[in-house]
Formats: structure tokens, sequence, C-alpha cells
């Protein structure tokens, strides 16, 4: 592995996506990172339904470790890993890294510059011993009532709380690495689901406290643009169109041949069209609708207007920004057929992050993870007999 984490070494403790997704941003920068599973598979690798891309997309890039952590042998393979290892990535249930025997305060005592970064439903308070998910959170926190409609809320299209705490996981680990540069010293680092949701609900909570009535939804929001909205178009279909400056709204006038509209003082500026909404949209929406999709993109294109076509996940396969930018990625899937999925979305000198390993098989690096700490083959065969652990020599990546 090659990139700014090189040489970090990670032990991962995960399952589903929020602990996953902190181990894929150490992973594809470049840190070792080594998935902890049980023998049997991490649980994740056999989600139906909306969990069927879970492991494939969060899991690349690492190393499996299938080590049976109830085990008197399992422990030990894990406290002789810690010795050498720089950061701790988990977000099993509160409490369970404690009754496994492999808390904080133990790994500490096993290395003092250890990094541990424990992902979990709340931060500390009333609620940290209560188990949560992306869903859960996103309707104590606000999210799903102002994604949804008044009476009606809706969680968001994609497990964002759980990436973003992710994310806020990754952040904590690199300012103890940061920090532990300076001091020699490791750090305990939490990240959690409700008060991630409540920090990107933050603006939401601002702009209530300045009203003396309850904000609504955004669907049902009055936005600060006049212009910023869903279109249908003439071949049945949509397009969202934003105008959020004089401008746009004068190139988008013209992109249309909209003179008379262009020449109208009453909508020469973004607050006078919003007093003229009333009979202004719907007469907006008449116009738009002549132009077919393929028309409407092409003219806001060529005049610089904001726009996006409303796309399905399918799309962005083909997507010529991620085509051609290089943003996607080929990864190998449970059933053996290569897929391109989106890359770590940041340029780094330059350079875009790649990928060095798939998503591994159960056990891939077994061995030649247990070689690193003096258990040999041998050894190995019979704690593989004993289901203390698992690995395929024909897939074992040395």
């Amino acid at each position: 592995m090659s990139g700014p984490l090189k040489d970090i070494k990670v032990l991962e403790f995960t399952h589903a996506v929020m602990g996953p997704c902190a181990g894929l941003m150490l992973a594809d920068n470049g840190a070792d990172v080594i998935l902890v599973e049980p023998p049997k598979g991490n649980s994740t690798r056999f989600l139906k339904g909306f969990g069927t891309g879970y492991f494939w997309f969060y899991n690349r890039n690492k190393k499996s470790l299938a080590v049976d952590l109830k085990s008197d042998e399992g422990k030990e393979i894990i406290y002789q890993l810690a010795k050498t290892t720089d950061v701790i990535v988990e977000n099993f249930g509160p409490g369970t890294m404690d009754r496994l025997g492999f808390s904080y305060d133990k790994m500490k005592e096993i290395n003092p510059a250890i990094i541990y970064c424990s992902l979990k439903g709340f931060l500390s308070g009333p609620y940290e011993k209560r188990h949560a998910m992306d869903e859960v959170v996103q309707m104590m926190g606000g999210l799903a009532h102002m994604t949804g409609r008044s009476g009606d809320p809706l969680r968001a299209g994609t497990s964002v709380i759980d990436i973003t705490g992710g994310m806020f996981g990754y952040i904590g680990i690199l300012q103890a690495l940061y920090e532990r540069e300076k001091t020699g010293e490791g750090a305990y680092v939490k990240s959690a689901l409700f008060e991630t949701c409540t920090f990107l609900m933050g603006q939401h909570m601002a702009y209530q406290s300045q009203v003396d009535y309850t904000i609504p939804p955004m669907p049902e929001r009055i936005s600060a643009w006049s212009i910023y909205k869903i279109f249908d178009t003439a071949d049945d279909d949509k397009v969202f169109i934003g105008i959020i400056s004089e401008k746009h709204w004068e190139r988008f006038c013209s992109a249309f041949e909209w003179l008379d509209w262009k020449n109208d003082e009453r909508l020469s500026t973004n607050n006078g069209r919003i007093d003229q909404r009333e009979w202004f949209l719907p007469e907006l929406d008449d116009r738009v609708r002549l132009f077919s999709k393929a028309q409407i993109i092409a003219n806001c294109d060529e005049y610089h207007i904001p726009f996006a076509p409303i796309s399905k996940p399918i799309d962005l396969f083909e997507d010529s920004q991620l085509k051609e930018g290089g943003s996607l990625i080929p990864v190998k899937m449970k059933n053996g057929e290569v897929v391109p999925l989106p890359k770590f979305p940041l340029e780094y000198k330059g350079q875009r992050i790649s990928k060095v390993y798939d998503p591994p098989s159960i056990g891939e690096h077994t061995l030649s993870i247990i070689d690193r700490i003096g258990i040999q083959e041998d050894q190995a065969e019979e704690l593989k007999k004993n289901q203390i652990i698992h690995f395929d020599k024909t897939d074992n990546n040395v």
C-alpha cells in the first residue's frame, strides 16, 4: 500500500456501515487495515435487501483475519497484534469490546501509544448505553422530519449518518495521530450517530432560534432563491434548476429566449421574483415544460446555469464526470462480477486514491497476519482444526 497513511497499522472490529466506513478511509489512504471477523465471516457479508452492497463497498483495500474472539487463543492473537498496532476501530454495541477483553484500558496497557476509536450510537450522556442505528437517530435527531413532509417523516436515501459518523471518527483518528507525533501518547476517540445527526441539524436549530414559528420540513420550505426546484419536461422527465444570482437569471432568460421576462422590472431581482411567485412560478413551469430534458440540459450547460438531471444509482455507472474523471474503481463483488464503484472523493497532491485489494474473502490473509506474531503453519492448522481461526491457502494473499 502507498498513500499518506502508509505504515499505519489498524485493527478493525466492525460491521455494517459506520465502522467499516472509517476503516475504508484509512485503508484507501494507505493504512494497513486488518478486518477482524469471525471464522464464519462478518455478518455484513450475508445481508440482503439494501444491505446487499455494504460489505463490498466498505471493505476494499483491507485484509481479513478470521478468528474466534471468544476463545483464549483468539484473544492472545489480538493481544500480540496490538503490540505493534497504531489504531483500533470498533463499532460493536455498548460494552461488547469490554466483555470480549479488548477495552481501551486493556489495549492501552498492552500498547500505551495506541489510538482507539469507538463508533457508537451516542456520546457520553444519559443515552450512551442505548443501541442505535442510522434510521433511529435520523428520527430522533430531526433529520427525518426535515426530509419528509409534515406528518410524514422520511429517512434520507442513503446511510448518511453512518457515513458521516465514520468520517468524524476518521477525522478524530487523524487528530490523534498528529498529536501522537508530538507527544508520543495514544488517545481514545469516540464518534456517535446521534451527535453527528444533530451537528447536521445545526443550521436548522440556528434558524429555529430566530423565528417564532416551527420551521417547516425542507420540501415545504420557502427557499431563499426564487427558482430552486424540479421541473417537468416535454418528454415526461424531470430536471432540477437553481437560479441563485441575477447573472444566472439574465443567462437563464437568454438561454430560453425569454426576452419579455429579461426586461420585466418585476423579475429583475431575486426578491422581486419571490414576491411574484404566485403567478410567476406556475407560468415558469409551463414554459419549461415545452422543452425536452436534453434541450434543457444543453441550454443550461451552455449558459452556465446550475442544473441537474434526476439520476438513479444505475445512471451513475455511465456518468461521464465519474468515468472520464477517474472517480470509479473496479471492485470484485460477492458473485465474482467486477463493478465500478466510487473512489475516495478527494484529490491529494493531484492524484486520486486507487485500489490495491478487492474486498477480502473470509480469512484470506489469516496466515500472513498470524505469521507476524510467530505462529507457524503447523500451529495454524491446529488452530483451524479447533475452529479458532479460518484460512484458505488457495485464497491467502501473502
